[in-house]
């Protein structure tokens, strides 16, 4: 159920994107104005934060085991978590990489 809504929420807000793009379309092309951009920012960074977000899940609840039956690995769970969050830090700057073009 959970999911179903989280999949309306995302349609309803592609498609308030979309509309933007439609009413601008008589003014110029759509692939040349702002509002491509954006959407393709807004998902570089959305997908990079979401895919981020499901391997820290995984990566944080094996490491809190690891860290459990052996103390000493702290440091290299912590390392497994950088590289996990690094997803999202590459997602904010194409993100910045799109705007800035």
């Amino acid at each position: 159920m959970k999911s179903i809504f989280v999949l309306l929420i995302i349609l309803v807000i592609s498609i308030s994107g979309l509309i933007d793009v439609a009413f601008g379309a008589e003014e110029e092309s759509v692939l040349g104005g702002g509002s491509a951009k954006l959407i393709g920012a807004g998902l570089a960074f959305g997908l990079a934060a979401m895919g981020a977000g499901i391997g820290l899940g995984y990566v944080g609840s094996a490491g809190l085991a690891v860290i459990s039956e052996n103390p000493a690995l702290q440091s290299k769970v912590f390392i497994f978590i950088g590289m996990v969050e690094s997803i999202a830090i590459y997602g904010i700057v194409m993100m910045f990489i799109i705007l800035g073009q």
